[in-house]
This record gives C-alpha cells, structure tokens and sequence, in this order.
C-alpha cells in the first residue's frame, strides 16, 4: 500500500509529533509532506522520512516566523501540487491546513485531527489576547473558516484525538469522527526509583501562550506563597516574568530528562488551560505526579478526579487556589496515578490506528 503522510509543520516535538513520529513506524516507506521542515527539530524517526516540503520552506524568515503566514497557508496548500504518483491512503495529522493539501488522483482520506482550527473557530478573540497579532486575525478568521469548510469535502473519516475535540468536529463540521487518544511515552516516563517523599514545589510545562492561562497561576501563587516552577517559553515569557514574586522560578525550555525529574519530585503538576486532549497531564501521572486541572476539555478524559488529580470548574484564581489546598491534603497512589496514564500508551495508540486503518471502507 502506498501512502502519503500529510502534517502542518516540523519544526519541533510537540504532542502532535509525537503521534506522527508513529504513523512513521507504522509507514516507513509513506512519502512525508509538510509545509515547513526545519531539519534537526524532529525525531530521528521523522527526519529519516521522505520529507516534501511546502513553496512556505523558501519564503524569508519562515523558520523563526512562520505562524505570521497563517493567513497564506490557504493559499499555499491549494497551489501545492504534490507529484509522487497515486496513493492508496492519505493520512494527514492536522491541527490547521494539513488536511486540505489536494492529491492528482483522490485516495482514501483519513484526517487525525487535533482540533479544528481553535483560532479561528472557538479562541479567535483571545488566542492572541494583548498582542498586536489579534487584530489582523480577527480580520482574516471569516476566510480562513470559509477554506476550512471547503477543505473538509476531500477528507473521507476524521479521527478526533479526544472526545472532546470529536464533539468540536461535529459543531463546526457537521462530521462524525471517531476517537483515538494520543500516545504517552509511559516506557520513558516513569515512576522514580525510590518511594522518598515529593519535594515542596509545584510545577507547570507547556508553551507559555496566553489561551494557556499561565498567567492565573502566577497570580494563585502569589497569593499562596508556595514555589512554583514553571518549564516553557513563548510570547508571554517576559510579561509573566515581570509579574511574579520570588516564590516563582522559570527555568526556561528544558529536555525531557529534566521534565521527567520535575514530574518525579514535584508536589503536583498545575494545568490551568483548557486542551483538546493535553499531554502533559498524563507524562506527569506516568511519573506519579497528581495533577491540578481547570475541569474541561480534555483534561476530563485523562484524569480520574481525586484519584489521580483534581479539578477547578471557574477559571478564577479563588477556584484554583482551592483546588491547590485540596490536593494538598490528599494521600496520592503512585501506582494509580501509572495505571491511569498506562490508559494512553504508545502500544495502545499503534494497535487502536491499526485496526482503525485496516477495516473496511
């Protein structure tokens, strides 16, 4: 069978590269089509691929500035024409254009789907809150979810990473998807090898955008008073940092050795925004680490409350800060916080896409 693999962007390894880096495995001879590669970004595993890159790969800058084109991708997809030949299937891995790229002869069409695009159909007027970019967004969204609609008659079957990102898929596409959860790398991410007690620092990881609502921990914590360190970067890394009081440390990006040690010593992982799925959550219950989540989205499928984690309904600093003072006083099962993220293994997420695949039309 030949394939075509078909994702937005390699430029690092997120959560959506993750999943790709096994549709890679699963199809090692697929063709890889990308609008931007920045080689040495990726996995050995995805960088090993036949990679074909977008007309957006020679325009200036692109690399460091290549979300500023998201009012171009539109048109980039529709006048790309790959030309490998036939494919017998098309998997794209898409949370913005991939699935719109157009093939000479139609195979069959299978969309991993992350979510539909979040900043322009359910966090246009807040994705980039304060930033100047937010203003030209809201002028291009109208368009841009016109193309998404269009885009949507080449795809055969969705499949949405969680149920809630399915339900979103049946809001804004009128399209039933299945469901398959992500993978977690539950073999790397681990329990730590001695039972000594959780060092007295809470932790967040994650890109520090505004939709993450990093900015309502830094305020929980200065009225808490306890250390909080936080792992990312992003385009309000300077503005939170400005902000905090001394009881908050950013250790900037870190790899995924030191993440794993933070899951593995601290108190509790903080995960104030609502995610289509979140993966975070469940490399830290991997390690035994509970989880303080805001209670939407897919953090609701992912944590068993007040057995591995508990949940905040308000995004309010007063709600989360109960949160925090309740799973302080909670006795937390090590081996049940592992058995809950053992749910959303690599070996799960393979043999689930596998059977998916190879059913009948």
């Amino acid at each position: 069978m030949k394939v075509a693999l078909v994702h937005d962007w390699l430029t690092g390894m997120r959560g959506g590269e993750k999943c790709l880096e096994v549709f890679c495995e699963m199809f090692p001879k697929a063709d890889l089509y990308t609008l931007l590669h920045v080689p040495g970004t990726v996995s050995a595993t995805i960088e090993k691929m036949s990679i074909h890159t977008s007309p957006l790969q020679k325009l200036p800058f692109a690399a460091q500035k290549y979300r500023y084109y998201l009012p171009l991708f539109p048109w980039i997809v529709n006048h790309w024409r790959p030309k490998r030949g036939r494919y017998d299937l098309v998997l794209s891995s898409c949370h913005c254009v991939a699935k719109g790229l157009r093939f000479a002869q139609p195979p069959r069409s299978v969309c991993y789907c992350y979510t539909p695009m979040r900043y322009i159909w359910c966090q246009t007027k807040n994705y980039y809150a304060g930033d100047w970019r937010q203003p030209a967004l809201n002028l291009a969204a109208p368009r841009l979810r016109a193309w998404d609609l269009r885009s949507n008659e080449q795809v055969d079957e969705f499949i949405g990473i969680s149920r809630h990102v399915s339900e979103r898929i049946r809001r804004f596409y009128g399209r039933v998807a299945a469901t398959i959860y992500p993978p977690v790398d539950d073999q790397f991410y681990h329990l730590p090898e001695s039972s000594a007690e959780r060092e007295d620092f809470h932790l967040i990881v994650g890109a520090l955008e505004p939709y993450k609502r990093i900015d309502l921990a830094v305020e929980a914590f200065r009225q808490w008073q306890r250390p909080l360190k936080i792992v990312g970067k992003g385009t309000m890394l300077e503005s939170l940092r400005s902000q905090a009081p001394s009881n908050i440390e950013f250790l900037g990006w870190q790899s995924n050795e030191t993440i794993r040690s933070l899951y593995q010593r601290a108190r509790a992982l903080v995960f104030p925004g609502e995610e289509d799925f979140g993966i975070v959550p469940v490399e830290a219950q991997a390690c035994g680490c509970p989880v303080v989540a805001y209670g939407v989205g897919g953090a609701c499928e992912t944590i068993e409350e007040n057995k591995t984690g508990v949940f905040f309904r308000d995004p309010t600093v007063d709600s989360l800060l109960e949160a925090l003072k309740r799973c302080d006083t909670i006795s937390w099962d090590p081996r049940s916080l592992r058995s809950q993220a053992e749910k959303f293994s690599r070996r799960r997420f393979r043999q689930a896409m596998e059977a998916y695949l190879s059913r009948p039309r």
